[in-house]
């Protein structure tokens, strides 16, 4: 093992002092997805014969008595934050003592009813209770009805303005999105249930099953509905093709009534995100925050130990002078600004510093090479020989620059656990030098006693440096793994130039796909595509890292499409081109 840096007297004490000033820091204004909370490790036998693992999906937030609440699948409780930066979690199971012995509450309903908060799990039977609390920052909660009469997979609560209470459900690629009127007192259905929404695969392109929205063996699953109201407008949302694909999104219809009819929205997927370090933006929940800014909660695919190995991510969303619900994904992963009163932009613009930069560390297990670590990819990650105390990675960033945060995304290589796990932490140092020889400590979670699987660190004040290395003292099993060891910043360049000779080839024979070409640009780290369907609507993004073309299978067959892409680097973002369309 290579030895850790050797400091003088006079190196720790300037250490200590540049901790003081720089990781003492204030409340962070900023974070980074996927979010970093205490996931669950998997408790099911049979989803981690390829190895044990953390995860989780289905996200649902509420805003409840100035608190917002984050209920997910298979977390044996729940999270409570008041500014969606740092989430407490509540120990608690929703099950009852009959029910399935692994499982805990999967793909949850939330709805706020004046002063009670009403949750639901998913359930084909109808023995499952619907419960209420007052209190939920606390484990205080009782059975509004012990056995809810409507098997609802997948569910939604939704509480119209006039009082009336519905629900909505579905999980299938064979079977629609239900919606059906819940008696508000007695929470007893009303009449039948109502065929709402399908999947049209044969006409939007997004809607295809598979990696690429090939659809050549399996039909697509709708699920994840989800209800939102706007001047007067009902959005019913809902999640396809399928939660282990890249391009797994939420789409929307629009109607004038909780039960329909509904249209289907021009702009569609409305969430989605295919491209860059984390995919997927499926299966999720739109609120808005204690300012009343939009946002959307969603499903991150990782789907490498297990198709439901995943994460959760958060979103700026919003509606426009049209009524058209979109989400912003673009530079998604990258540090975005938390919920605050002027909210004037969601991207901070520190760019990622070190995607497939050199590497180098102390030891490599098997194919866990280093520069997985730095590959902006989530399914793929370095892992060290062991899991000791002084095992490190250190990054190179090729010259000196402006340093602002860095994110910490740890592998599960060779866990050991299952089930939720109330009291294991991550620890670490991380130092940094800008010529590889006189280091200093930036970061100190020597003594971090909290679990920290995407740990995400805004530095209070800016550092210029080049080098930053990472040394593991303690991970809460298996190797240390790191899936993305990211550092971002600004670079003392400049931005890349605007791309040449961008081009859309949409061919008659498959409207639904089209594929975009582009000169490389030496100055670029990587483009990112707008696409919508309308000139100034261009809402969805792609990010493309490493090539100069995409394949794109996502559109509505008979309707023209806008595009537009940017190139970007270490120091910002370049000129987008015009906008060229595709008929």
């Amino acid at each position: 093992m290579k030895p850790l840096p050797c400091f003088s007297i006079t190196a720790i004490l300037f250490s200590v002092n540049l901790l003081c000033a720089n990781f003492l820091h204030a409340q962070p204004k900023t974070y980074c997805n996927p979010l970093n909370i205490d996931y669950a490790y998997v408790n099911i036998p049979e989803n981690v014969v390829q190895g044990k693992h953390r995860a989780t999906a289905d996200p649902v937030i509420v805003l409840f008595k100035n608190h917002y609440f984050l209920f997910s699948t298979n977390q044996y409780g729940y999270w409570w934050s008041d500014d969606m930066s740092k989430w407490n979690f509540v120990p608690r199971s929703f099950l009852l003592p009959y029910h399935h012995v692994y499982d805990d509450l999967c793909a949850p309903a939330a709805a706020v009813i004046g002063d009670t908060l009403l949750l639901l799990g998913s359930t084909y039977t109808l023995d499952f209770p619907l419960w209420m609390s007052t209190d939920p920052t606390h484990d205080n909660w009782k059975m509004a009805v012990d056995s809810f009469k409507v098997g609802a997979w997948d569910p939604d609560l939704f509480l119209d303005d006039d009082g009336r209470l519905y629900l909505y459900f579905g999980s299938s690629n064979v079977y629609p999105i239900y919606g059906q009127e819940i008696d508000r007192k007695t929470f007893q259905p009303i009449g039948e249930r109502k065929e709402l929404i399908r999947l049209h695969d044969d006409i939007h392109g997004w809607e295809r099953f598979g990696e690429h929205n090939d659809n050549t063996f399996l039909r697509p699953f709708i699920e994840g509905s989800w209800m939102t109201k706007h001047d007067g407008k009902y959005y019913l949302q809902y999640g396809a093709p399928g939660t282990e694909q890249s391009g797994y999104a939420d789409g929307v219809y629009v109607g004038n009534h909780p039960l329909g009819p509904f249209t289907y929205q021009t702009h569609n997927p409305f969430s989605y995100k295919p491209g860059g370090f984390c995919q997927g933006a499926g299966h999720g929940s739109t609120f808005q925050d204690k300012y009343g800014n939009w946002w959307h909660v969603s499903t991150i695919r990782i789907s490498v130990k297990n198709n439901f190995e995943r994460r959760i991510g958060l979103w700026r969303a919003g509606f426009d002078n049209d009524g058209v619900l979109y989400c912003n994904t673009s530079y998604g992963d990258y540090p975005h600004y938390l919920p605050n009163k002027e909210m004037k932009k969601d991207f901070t613009g520190w760019m990622l510093l070190n995607y497939n930069k050199p590497v180098t560390v102390s030891s490599t297990l098997g194919g866990y090479e280093p520069n997985y670590a730095v590959d902006e990819n989530i399914r793929t990650y370095w892992s060290a020989a062991t899991a000791d105390s002084g095992e490190w990675l250190e990054s190179d960033l090729g010259e000196v620059c402006t340093v602002r945060a860095i994110q910490i995304n740890y592998a599960d290589q060779n866990a050991e656990l299952m089930g939720k796990q109330l009291h294991i932490f991550h620890r670490y140092l991380i130092y940094q030098s800008a010529d590889g020889k006189k280091w200093n400590l930036l970061v100190d979670k020597g003594k971090n006693t909290t679990d920290v699987p995407h740990d995400y660190v805004e530095l209070n004040r800016p550092v210029e440096t080049r080098y930053l290395k990472i040394v593991n003292v303690h991970v809460p099993t298996g190797k240390f793994a790191l899936s993305g060891f990211r550092v971002f910043g600004n670079a003392h360049k400049k931005v890349a130039n605007e791309v040449k000779n961008f081009i859309v080839l949409r061919g008659e024979s498959e409207r639904r796909n089209a594929w975009i070409k582009w000169a490389q640009s030496d100055d670029a780290v990587g483009y990112t595509i707008y696409f919508g369907s309308a000139s100034d609507k261009l809402y969805n993004s792609i990010q493309v890292y490493g090539a100069n073309e995409y394949f794109f299978a996502g559109m509505t067959k008979d309707i023209p499409y806008y595009f537009q892409i940017e190139a970007f680097n270490e120091s910002g973002i370049g000129k987008r081109t015009a906008v060229v369309k595709a008929e």
